[in-house]
């Protein structure tokens, strides 16, 4: 997941308009992104940091996997924020859905065991751990027009 995040970092840095060169010798070699629901992105990589506006409808419609699960269907990410470094690092997707918590909830526990994933319904989360054995949490709760939530992914490497 941070892999398709680093990836995002190196397209935004081609497309950003507002780019600002930065020295690795300085220390400075952590990864930052950070996205909003309106597609608007802001990045530090080590080589540089920015801003760039991503075509609209790129966030809601954004390609999310988790070892094989998609997103909930009629799901939409609502933002992301990635902070790597060389000890690893977190991902944190917003989503909202349309379905209700508990729904959502079985519909990622029942998605990552037909995967094999490791995960289990408590509480009002969803918690395991990746093939790779990073540990992530999905947390969902209600919402105006059904739920809303958040992934959070934690990598080691």
């Amino acid at each position: 997941m941070i892999r398709t995040a680093l990836l995002l970092a190196g397209v935004a840095t081609l497309a950003a308009c507002n780019v600002h060169h930065k020295n690795p010798a300085d220390g400075d070699g952590n990864v930052t992104i950070k996205a909003d629901e309106t597609g608007q992105v802001t990045f530090n990589v080590p080589f540089a940091s920015g801003t760039v506006k991503l075509p609209e409808g790129m966030m809601k419609n954004g390609d999310f996997d988790i070892d094989g699960v998609k997103m909930v269907p009629g799901g939409t990410i609502s933002g992301l924020n990635v902070d790597a470094g060389d000890k690893g690092g977190t991902v944190d997707i917003a989503f909202k859905a349309p379905g209700s918590p508990d729904d959502v909830r079985s519909y990622f526990a029942s998605q990552f065991k037909d995967k094999g994933v490791e995960a289990a319904i408590a509480g009002d989360s969803v918690t395991g751990k990746t093939k790779d054995g990073d540990p992530f949490v999905i947390t969902v709760t209600p919402a105006a027009q059904g739920s809303q939530g958040t992934i959070k992914i934690q990598d080691k490497d």
